[in-house]
């Protein structure tokens, strides 16, 4: 199957003007990470989750369990109707254009709904440089929302930003929903090194990054 990631790899090979990080070309030699099937079922009632859904900044430094962490990603936009590929998140005009990054202590890794895998991404931690706040830093995960700008024909810059911003709010709201029924913490970000980030993740130039996302326990 051609992934972003190699499809990436496959330009830096034919000679594409930019070539990937170091730290990107390693991660290639990695393999996928299989997730646990999700839980579908469990978790508090709806009217529950929204009275604890709240924005928490301060974190404890332990992992989540890959269990945990497969149950998030698939809250946050994985596939809920096979027979379609259909998302647990609205997107606009029914085109997908959001990526979710998982920036952790072992590095990089992008979220792929449709097998449920992790694919390798960069071996860097970069968890310190997804956000201009201290606790990004030591929190387990800081997901990294990053939209494809090249998918959202017909419509100008500004727009594109705008519709991106909203399919990531989605999705931010369910991984809000998903930490306050498991015990997790989590706060969605604006405040963002915006092209510093765009640049460590050697995003091509139509691609963008909307927000990002710290989950973890209470600190």
């Amino acid at each position: 199957m051609m992934t972003r990631r190699t499809m990436a790899l496959g330009a830096v090979a034919s000679g594409a003007a930019v070539a990937l990080p170091h730290a990107i070309l390693a991660a290639a030699e990695l393999p996928v990470l299989d997730l646990p099937a999700p839980a579908h079922q469990g978790g508090k009632p709806l009217m529950e989750a929204l009275m604890l859904r709240r924005s928490t900044r301060a974190y404890a430094r332990e992992p989540l369990s890959p269990q945990l962490l497969s149950d998030l990603l698939w809250a946050a936009n994985g596939v809920n109707r096979p027979a379609t590929g259909e998302r647990t998140a609205p997107y606009w005009r029914h085109i997908m254009v959001i990526d979710i990054y998982a920036a952790m202590a072992d590095g990089v890794w992008l979220y792929e709904p449709k097998m449920h895998k992790l694919q390798p991404y960069m071996q860097d931690d970069i968890r310190a440089q997804t956000g201009l706040q201290d606790f990004v830093e030591s929190a387990p995960l800081n997901l990294i929302y990053v939209a494809h700008g090249e998918r959202m024909t017909d419509i100008s810059p500004e727009e594109r930003r705008l519709y991106a911003s909203v399919d990531t709010g989605f999705i931010g709201q369910n991984v809000y929903l998903f930490c306050a029924s498991a015990g997790l913490a989590t706060v969605f970000r604006g405040a963002v090194p915006y092209d510093e980030l765009k640049k460590k993740l050697a995003l091509p130039p139509e691609q963008f990054v909307t927000f990002a996302q710290t989950v973890g326990f209470p600190g």
